[in-house]
């Protein structure tokens, strides 16, 4: 499976951004997909995840309420909404494909990953 995350960019505090992660091919449908995010200098970190059927949902607590992850199968593709953004939130965000259905908040977990897509929120 190659990923593709798209949708990054420069947004000023409390404006919004939609990620998307298009999958090559079908086995996407099979896999919890999830997002991570690594800013200058820190290691990379969990933002949210999603099971295969999109029925679960996980996020890290400093985006809780903020951020919604979501994921259309039948266009193989995954999203990340970002609202009310923070200058913290600023960093490039990865899009991966679990080795399973069940989302996991862990890096190890993720068997596929995109090439990544930077946010920038100004202040």
């Amino acid at each position: 499976v190659q990923l593709q995350a798209s949708g990054g960019g420069l947004v000023q505090a409390g404006g919004s951004l939609r990620l998307s992660c298009a999958a090559s091919r079908r086995p996407f449908s099979n896999n919890a997909m999830g997002w991570f995010r690594q800013a200058p200098g820190k290691e990379r970190e969990f933002v949210a995840a999603i099971s295969w059927r999109g029925d679960t949902t996980y996020y890290a607590n400093s985006v809780k309420g903020r951020f919604t992850i979501s994921r259309d199968n039948a266009k193989n593709t995954a999203y990340l909404r970002m609202d009310s953004l923070k200058p913290e939130d600023t960093a490039v965000y990865y899009c991966a494909a679990d080795r399973g259905s069940v989302p996991h908040s862990v890096v190890s977990a993720y068997a596929y990953w995109g090439q990544g897509t930077l946010v920038t929120v100004s202040s």
